[in-house]
């Protein structure tokens, strides 16, 4: 019986985690992603490939992009933005990756750094987002991250 009270206030609840979010789809490159409550988008880019999104009173940055491979493939792309990461002072902390996505994270003075990539249907362009904020807000933000690497999605392939 209390497995069904759990059970029945998970789903209750569910609908409620979900109240807030945006959903952001990228016509360049033909991908969505769901943003978290607060987050206000700030103007496409002029070439169509993204859009930063921030949140007000908070050093929380939010990037969302595509990109043409500009490697032999994904795997080296991925090496590549991990490279460049590390070169401008993360500490990278955690990486995953597959010959579809890939994950990584690091901390810098203080920052959380999470970068997930997802290659896109036609193999030669992928989708991205990249999320940078303080260690302070990790609590509120971790679970927002996991919800984007859940939403990353390519359109109809």
């Amino acid at each position: 019986m209390r497995a069904l009270v759990l059970i029945l206030i998970a789903l209750m609840s569910a609908p409620a985690l979900a109240q807030g979010w945006l959903h952001y789809d990228n016509a360049r490159f033909g991908f969505g992603i769901d943003i978290p409550p607060g987050f206000a988008g700030q103007g496409e880019s002029d070439n169509g490939d993204g859009q930063t999104f921030a949140i007000a009173g908070k050093p929380i940055d939010l990037l969302v992009w595509g990109g043409n491979l500009m490697e032999p493939d994904f795997e080296s792309e991925v090496a590549a933005a991990m490279g460049y990461t590390g070169e401008a002072g993360w500490n990278l902390t955690y990486q995953a990756s597959t010959p579809r996505w890939a994950s990584f994270s690091g901390t810098q003075s203080g920052r959380i750094l999470y970068q997930r990539l997802i290659l896109l249907c036609d193999g030669t362009t992928y989708a991205a987002f990249r999320m940078e904020y303080s260690t302070r807000d990790r609590g509120e933000m971790d679970p927002a991250v996991d919800q984007m690497v859940a939403s990353l999605k390519a359109g109809a392939c």
